[in-house]
């Protein structure tokens, strides 16, 4: 009698390890992954946007690293460029 009280939650806890099988992904999960070349997978483009009382921020980052920061001061100001790796700060002074 003390056999099956041991055994039978073992039993049961295998059990149910053998019934846990993995499901394959959605449909909704796999249309977010867009594919350049077989194999390939294009990464994720983000454009962010920040406005405040003071200025507007566009970043783009791509696979989770920023490209370009935007800054647009408000009260005619002009707008500027900031290098994401050094933090620099660059002006188009003539726009065509």
């Amino acid at each position: 009698m003390r056999l099956i009280y041991t055994a039978l939650p073992l039993l049961l806890a295998s059990g149910l390890a053998w019934s846990q099988t993995t499901t394959p992904p959605t449909a909704a999960a796999s249309a977010t992954v867009q594919r350049d070349a077989p194999g390939k997978v294009q990464a994720r483009v983000e454009h962010l946007h920040v406005e405040d009382a003071g200025a507007s921020i566009d970043e783009i980052r791509v696979g989770g690293a920023t490209q370009s920061i935007t800054v647009q001061p408000k009260g005619g100001m002009p707008a500027y460029q900031v290098a994401p790796k050094t933090g620099e700060r660059t002006w188009k002074v003539l726009g065509f």
